[in-house]
């Protein structure tokens, strides 16, 4: 075996104990509950012991890794499927549909979630001299990259922190820069770049879902939207589609119909003040796109909802809320 092969095979070994431990830690977290929301801000861990069925929710700008097991993402058309090798990259909010496809109670899905904002790239890209990113082509805001033991290390420090929290005021940002830098210099490091980068077309889409998202439930005037962003309806609509894979419009009734589900199951509205709340008129539009996202009425998914709830609290009374997106 050559010098080559046996340096790859160390390598191999050290990213393979680096990510089993990764995954000791995130299970230690989750053990009385599948979602723990930690001290650092933006970190969450997520542990689920069997696959689930497809669910419409939002990702936030992000990156999500597995330790163990594996989940799909559906955007639009687009599928996206992540592991233990594969990081799932968010850069803007986008609504999806997603499964946990690889999970047991011998090997439960253990994940987490990374949240950064737009600021905290600028920033670093304008305090960095920065190497070129690999290249990359797609306009997607969504992505999957490959994870490396840099990575790895970078994410356990930040959850080693759980365990001194009185350091997190001040290392958690350090670390979190940098995974942002990591990110940027990546394999999706120009994605990244184009949304943080004032003046580009993706940044200038990227306001525009800002925008969307407080104002979902105001009429939608593509003309306007497309002037804020600088461009003509038919050059804007081409890149919100190119980045989101969905129309404006689709795009807007995904915000409204997540919400009311929300209004619905955290705030018991009633299905026709939860619909006139996001913005619709018509009942009947409603509980029919709601019926379409999710795979029932109104009222049948939310009382579907709340038994799953009662079921897993009565499993487990130290379980709080429903898991998330992770």
């Amino acid at each position: 075996m050559g010098k080559d092969a046996v340096k790859q095979g160390v390598v191999d070994s050290s990213m393979e104990v680096a990510i089993a431990a990764l995954g000791k830690s995130i299970a230690r977290w989750t053990e009385k509950e599948k979602q723990h929301t930690t001290a650092v801000p933006g970190l969450a861990l997520f542990r689920l012991e069997e696959p689930t069925e497809p669910v419409s929710g939002m990702y936030e700008p992000s990156i999500c890794m597995v330790a163990q097991g594996a989940k799909r993402v559906l955007l639009g058309e687009d599928t996206y499927v992540y592991d233990p090798h594969h990081y799932l990259i968010t850069s803007v909010h986008l609504p999806t549909v997603v499964q946990i496809i690889e999970a047991s109670q011998e090997k439960p899905y253990l994940g987490l979630r990374v949240k950064f904002d737009q600021r905290e790239i600028s920033q670093l890209m304008a305090d960095s001299n920065l190497p070129p990113p690999r290249t990359q082509q797609s306009s997607r805001g969504m992505a999957t990259g490959v994870v490396t033991q840099s990575l790895v290390t970078a994410v356990q420090r930040l959850i080693d922190l759980l365990d001194e929290e009185q350091d997190i005021p001040i290392l958690a940002p350090i670390i979190q820069r940098e995974i942002i830098y990591r990110l940027l210099v990546g394999d999706q490091g120009v994605r990244l770049r184009q949304i943080a980068s004032a003046g580009t077309q993706s940044h200038q889409i990227a306001r525009a879902l800002d925008w969307l998202k407080v104002n979902f439930a105001r009429p939608l005037r593509i003309d306007d939207l497309a002037t804020q962003a600088r461009m003509s309806s038919s050059t804007f609509h081409h890149h919100f589609r190119s980045m989101t894979a969905l129309s404006p419009l689709q795009y807007q009734k995904q915000l409204r119909l997540q919400e009311a589900r929300r209004l619905m199951l955290a705030e018991h509205m009633d299905a026709a003040t939860a619909a006139f709340q996001v913005g619709y008129e018509s009942p009947s539009q409603f509980s029919r796109e709601y019926n379409r996202l999710f795979g029932a009425p109104p009222l049948r998914d939310i009382a579907n909802l709340r038994q799953m709830a009662a079921t897993t609290v009565q499993r487990n009374p130290e379980t709080q809320g429903a898991s998330r997106i992770g």
